[in-house]
């Protein structure tokens, strides 16, 4: 047994040179497996005599505890470099997106918008905003909306308890007081559209408390009807993709443009199914009109020189005809699925050179 401090410090050595786990692992199955050199010495205990055995045994107990020890250190030493290799190794920059791939999907209401400006900015609109909160002043009077009209009624309208002038405030029913403050602090020309949130109490397949139009307005000394027509003619066929589109207007009435007209489009039902385009029916979608003298004069502008026109439009009313999404309320379910399915990739970006259509 005099060897074995020589074997304790061969082992030792061999434990602290083990380069890797693969190579510490084969210091430890010759050292201390089945058939490793400490457990052959265990096995000559039994020759020996109570005495020589009680001593011998101490000894190999010892050198057993203090080789296993050494590998243990080791192992964790070696365990640490290895993790430190591997981290440096597999950077990872956590402000990247969790899947190479592009995951994000772009909600059709915004895209629908971004198909809305580029239309008419290449008409030459700008884009013009306003608050969601809006005195009755702008939201009702000043558009020529009188008193007693059913749109300030509070089965249709969101009262807020704040008031201002004795009136209280309200969460604005049309993007139409985006016009009015735009007059008010700009004098004509004026071209001008208003994509926005909208809220009115109403929610079923086709209503929602909460929704977006966009209305626009332009006003000048020489602007018509025909100008009108033409403006929302192109904007249909362009948005819808159909350079022939069926557009047609109907006289209607509206208390902030006079004379009013309702826009349809031509579309074809055939089968159950709602096509756009060329056939036998017509689809309602926009109102419009020349810009009541009252509603100029309440901006501020002189009617007796300047003239204009006006129209608004339901965003997700015509999201949902271009790409056949059959229920309004899913466009505020927040489910991903769908968003997948009706989304747009981030860099699919509408203008009149790439295309507006899907």
């Amino acid at each position: 047994m005099q060897q074995l401090d020589e074997v304790r410090d061969k082992w030792l050595g061999a434990a602290e040179r083990a380069a890797s786990l693969e190579d510490l692992e084969r210091v430890r199955v010759e050292a201390l497996g089945k058939k490793g050199e400490i457990t052959q010495f265990m096995k000559t205990l039994g020759g020996l005599s109570p005495e020589e055995r009680r001593d011998a045994g101490q000894r190999l107990n010892a050198l057993k505890e203090a080789v296993t020890a050494a590998l243990e250190a080791r192992k964790g030493d070696l365990a640490a470099a290895a993790l430190d290799a591997r981290l440096a190794e597999e950077h990872l920059d956590v402000t990247l997106p969790p899947h190479p791939e592009a995951e994000g999907r772009i909600h059709p209401v915004s895209q629908t918008i971004d198909e809305i400006v580029a239309i008419f900015g290449e008409m030459g609109f700008s884009v013009a905003e306003g608050p969601d909160i809006e005195d009755d002043y702008h939201n009702f009077t000043a558009l020529n909306i009188p008193p007693a009209h059913p749109a300030r009624q509070m089965h249709d309208t969101f009262y807020l308890s704040q008031q201002v002038d004795g009136a209280p405030l309200v969460l604005r029913t049309h993007t139409s007081p985006v016009q009015v403050r735009h007059m008010q602090k700009h004098q004509p020309p004026i071209r001008i559209i208003a994509p926005g949130r909208t809220y009115r109490f109403d929610s079923d397949m086709t209503h929602s408390p909460m929704f977006h139009q966009v209305e626009g307005l332009v006003v000048d000394e020489t602007t018509h009807m025909g100008h009108l027509k033409g403006c929302l003619i192109d904007f249909c066929r362009a948005y819808f993709g159909i350079a022939e589109l069926p557009v047609r207007f109907r006289p209607s009435f509206f208390p902030f443009t006079e004379p009013s007209a309702e826009v349809d489009i031509g579309c074809s039902r055939a089968g159950g199914e709602l096509r756009i385009g060329a056939g036998n029916d017509w689809l309602e979608i926009l109102g419009c009109g020349m810009v009541h003298p009252k509603v100029l004069e309440m901006g501020g502008i002189d009617p007796a020189r300047y003239q204009g026109f006006a129209f608004g439009m339901g965003i997700e009313r015509i999201a949902m005809l271009k790409y056949g999404i059959p229920d309004l309320r899913t466009f505020y379910d927040a489910d991903l699925r769908w968003l997948r399915h009706y989304g747009f990739l981030p860099l699919d970006i509408p203008n009149m050179v790439g295309g507006i259509a899907r």
